[in-house]
């Protein structure tokens, strides 16, 4: 996990009220688009490091990952 990795983990747990804020700081903080970002904060939470380091963000954002996945195939099916 790099220094960017560690970044996207604590920009995480900030509070945004309003997506298209956060999309906006992204784009300015990281300088990456949103799918880009939510691209490498996925891969990043299947990572064992990303787990030790921020064990309860991690969890919460894997299980909204699979309620995400859930949803989805229950729609497509």
């Amino acid at each position: 996990m790099n220094d960017t990795d560690r970044a996207i983990l604590a920009f995480e747990l900030e509070h945004w009220q309003y997506q298209g804020n956060k999309e906006r700081v992204i784009q300015e903080r990281f300088g990456f688009s949103p799918n880009r970002y939510y691209q490498r904060l996925n891969r990043l939470l299947d990572e064992p490091e990303a787990l030790k380091a921020q064990p309860a963000l991690v969890k919460r954002l894997l299980d909204r990952r699979d309620q995400r996945a859930r949803r989805r195939a229950a729609r497509d099916s």
